[in-house]
């Protein structure tokens, strides 16, 4: 939101600096006070899983797989059972590192994936992308915050390894104004959608990966068939999994700076498909319950649980873990990789009668659409969607000696609030505008004064409010249609009390309106308009 395309959204550089010195409307301004002292100055370690349904983790009742390592996260911290991302990776992870929510005007500049393939097919150069994109997209202004840039600003080494972070095509200095002082990964992430990459990037340079040869990084198709299944498991070009990687740099990052405070943000590619695994986990290889490709998708969280114990183990042997803060979450609600003729279909499908879901007459619920694993905990709808099974995600933090020991909080937490929250436990000195709260009070333990009468996020079908005492509104923007929840009693989203509550329906309208800078369109999230083509862009700015 903080710098943004003047060709795509038909706003210049000079209103929108504007608009950043006033701040917009809403927004906390925070100038955070130093919390703790450099001696106890904690390293963060930030897991960021991707497209993980809070049901797939067996501390919330998963019954086909185990997850020990994140199971011990929350038996040794605090799990949040009240928290939110976005319904979608890369609003997601721009709220997340903006502090933002994702319903504002202008919005996000997400960019279109895929540049990054014309360097395997010799039609660009990496240097050639980098003006593509930094030449497209307005400068980031000076005053605009960034999560890595809290962390470096406030005497911390910062790293990033894995999906990497903004828009669906990221540049160098994106990467490095962002705050992050060395990186390694996929500045794409439709080349993260597999997981052989022929060459990745850091900091600002391409590095080959010997033996990944595929130009699509191995990438195959969704539904089980005898020939997808032929696909992933032709190995040819395919020697190093990308997972392996990004733990060796994240195990050197934590050794490398072992001796002086670390902010380590980690957005793996893991649970999101397409399904790729280099071997089955020995845990549910002789399941009788799951098919082959559900088997390797349980390989893939079960992959993922044990690079949270790597993690762990690390801090152990380090004797770093009582001075570390470590963060698990994920980016947006459960998706399904899995799918199979006569079990499980995408689009969305009613197992029993044959119907697409709509989620509105028809909701997506686990049982009627074939998901054994139930990913989406209960909850109606899926990623995408502003249904509770579309935002909702798993959250425990652990930080030994500071947060609760086996504690739950029912607090309303979102994306949006790491930036105050990582700003408040680093002692970060400027003032920055933000959507968000600093939760740091609880995670801790102590009275959390500071809380949200409401958040916002955006879908596909537009956008919801949630209210601090449990109250939801979801629109249906095409529908010209609003439907009311009372979560405490509901979180199925079952019953539309809309007709029943009427004021508290215009009630919530107006704040939801107001949120969304005056057009609920603002939080209609639809990939035509809100991905910016930079390609195109690039071309018609050369033109004219």
């Amino acid at each position: 939101m903080f710098y943004t395309n003047a060709l795509n959204y038909g706003m210049n550089l000079q209103k929108f600096t504007f608009l950043l010195s006033i701040a917009f409307i809403g927004l906390h301004l925070y100038g955070c006070k130093k919390v703790v002292s450099s001696v106890e100055k904690p390293n963060i370690i930030f897991i960021y899983a991707d497209d993980l349904g809070k049901g797939m983790l067996s501390q919330e009742g998963q019954r086909y797989l185990t997850t020990p390592n994140i199971d011990r996260l929350a038996a040794e911290g605090m799990r949040f059972t009240n928290a939110t991302g976005s319904m979608l990776c890369a609003p997601a992870r721009a709220s997340l590192i903006t502090g933002l929510h994702d319903c504002h005007s202008p919005e996000f500049p997400i960019t279109k994936g895929q540049l990054y393939k014309h360097v395997g097919d010799s039609t660009y150069m990496v240097q050639e992308i980098e003006e593509m994109i930094n030449g497209v997209l307005d400068p980031i202004p000076e005053a605009q915050v960034f999560l890595g840039q809290v962390a470096q600003e406030a005497g911390y080494v910062t790293g990033q390894f894995g999906k990497l972070e903004w828009g669906f095509s990221v540049s160098d200095y994106q990467m490095k104004r962002h705050g992050w002082d060395q990186y390694f990964g996929y500045l794409d992430h439709n080349r993260a959608h597999g997981f052989y990459p022929p060459y990745l990037f850091e900091n600002g340079q391409l590095v080959d990966i010997p033996g990944n040869t595929r130009a699509d990084c191995g990438k195959t198709i969704e539904r089980e068939t005898q020939k997808a299944f032929d696909e992933r498991w032709d190995m040819t070009g395919k020697a190093v999994y990308s997972q392996d990687l990004f733990m060796d740099k994240v195990l050197d990052f934590i050794r490398d700076n072992k001796d002086q405070p670390f902010f380590l943000y980690f957005p793996t590619q893991l649970p999101h498909g397409p399904v790729a695994v280099p071997s089955v986990h020995p845990e549910v290889a002789e399941s009788t319950e799951l098919t082959q490709i559900e088997k390797e998708y349980a390989s893939m969280v079960k992959f993922l649980d044990d690079n949270v114990g790597q993690i762990l183990d690390e801090l152990d042997r380090l004797q770093l873990a009582e001075n570390t803060l470590v963060i698990f979450t994920a980016d947006n609600g459960h998706e399904i990789y899995y799918t199979q003729e006569g079990r499980v279909l995408k689009p969305y499908t009613n197992m029993q009668t044959g119907e697409r879901f709509d989620n509105l007459q028809n909701k997506y619920y686990s049982d009627l659409a074939g998901d054994i694993f139930n990913g989406n905990n209960g909850r109606a709808g899926m990623k995408r969607s502003n249904l509770q099974g579309g935002l909702e995600v798993p959250l425990i933090v652990r930080w030994p000696g500071h947060t609760p020991v086996g504690s739950t909080s029912d607090l309303l937490v979102t994306n949006y609030d790491w930036l105050p929250t990582v700003a408040e436990i680093t002692g970060y000195q400027r003032k920055f505008s933000t959507d968000g709260i600093s939760f740091f009070h609880e995670m801790t333990g102590r009275e959390q004064t500071d809380k949200h009468e409401f958040i916002v996020h955006s879908s596909f079908e537009g956008p919801a409010l949630i209210a601090e005492d449990g109250w939801k509104l979801r629109c249906i923007v095409r529908k010209d249609t609003f439907e009311l929840y009372y979560l405490p009693d509901d979180f199925k989203e079952t019953t539309d009390l809309s007709a029943k509550h009427p004021q508290k329906v215009e009630d919530m309208k107006a704040k939801l309106l107001e949120l969304c800078d005056s057009d609920y369109k603002n939080g209609w999230y639809r990939p035509a308009i809100h991905q910016l083509d930079v390609e195109s862009a690039w071309k018609s700015k050369l033109t004219n």
